[in-house]
């Protein structure tokens, strides 16, 4: 049986997928179902993919309370949007991890906060930090996402594992534990860019979440590690069409929020978005697996312009 995109809640907006880069984040939820493993490996390979993490991030979706803000002066707008411009324009500059400002297109909201940290209790300094700006007072939260820069090594993983088990290590041990603790740390040198970007400059910025299918008929996380390596290769193989124009951060939630992924994709013209998600939907990983939730798309707005913006001008 194979999935009716259009039957699905209005809760699981999109089927299709998330990720561009040949490397994909995995990191299956416990679950109730049976595992069915086809292969004979697969009875000796743990099921779970290596991952690894970088940055802590935070989205903040909010309102802005227009008719309080107007009722103002002159005066005290330029001055609350001052303060709160010199001080986002700090946390845009941070070297420990970046803040950026999106203006929200539709009525999801109307600003986007988008927060790189090193820890989760850094993230929380940043929301105490703009909660006691006079800002705040004009800011109505709607929707928010706690998550993490994740790295998904399902290629490696099978490399690693059918490694340690042709030398006798059993796995879960303490001698796996470490063997794979030292490959992860090599990988996490090698890729340090990548686990703690910037925030991409782009004009443009999608969000969203998704999750893999888990359903009584189709379940990815049933699925032996060899197949769904096998399929998020290939996945992986479209996205690489649109190096260049798009660049993506994906970011692992299981245990952190409502949704197992999220997703930022970053580029200078938005119909880039329409266009690689609309190619992904055909792909048998998306097609058949992925659950996604609300989009939420924003033009980057520089903390330096703050002002022009709530003056109801969006910067260039």
């Amino acid at each position: 049986m194979i999935v009716n995109v259009d039957s699905l809640p209005s809760r699981r907006l999109r089927t299709m997928d998330a990720e561009i880069m040949s490397t994909h984040p995995e990191k299956p939820l416990t679950t109730t179902a049976p595992l069915v493993h086809t292969q004979t490996a697969s009875a000796e390979i743990p099921a779970v993919p290596l991952t690894t993490e970088g940055y802590s991030v935070l989205h903040q979706m909010m309102r802005f309370r227009w008719t309080a803000w107007r009722a103002l002066t002159d005066a005290a707008r330029s001055e609350i949007a001052r303060e709160a411009a010199s001080v986002l324009g700090e946390m845009e500059k941070n070297s420990s991890g970046q803040s950026a400002l999106f203006s929200l297109i539709g009525h999801k909201g109307d600003l986007m906060l988008v927060h790189f940290r090193k820890s989760f209790a850094d993230l929380n300094q940043a929301e105490l930090k703009l909660a006691g700006l006079r800002l705040s007072d004009f800011l109505e939260p709607t929707s928010s996402y706690l998550s993490i820069i994740e790295l998904g090594l399902y290629d490696s993983t099978l490399k690693i594992y059918k490694e340690l088990i042709d030398q006798g290590i059993q796995p879960h041990s303490d001698q796996w534990k470490a063997e794979i603790e030292c490959k992860l740390g090599r990988h996490r040198e090698a890729m340090h860019p990548r686990l703690f970007p910037d925030i991409p400059p782009n004009r443009y910025v999608c969000f969203y979440p998704m999750n893999r299918l888990r359903g009584e008929d189709k379940n990815w996380y049933t699925l032996p590690i060899e197949e769904r390596a096998r399929q998020m290769n290939e996945h992986g193989l479209v996205g690489r069409r649109y190096a260049g124009e798009v660049k993506q951060i994906i970011t692992g939630s299981i245990g952190f929020d409502d949704w197992e992924w999220g997703v930022d994709l970053f580029a200078d013209d938005p119909l880039v978005f329409k266009k690689l998600i609309y190619e992904m939907r055909f792909d048998h990983v998306s097609a058949v697996y992925a659950l996604f939730g609300q989009f939420f798309v924003g033009v980057r707005c520089p903390a330096s312009e703050l002002g022009k913006l709530l003056s109801g001008e969006l910067p260039k």
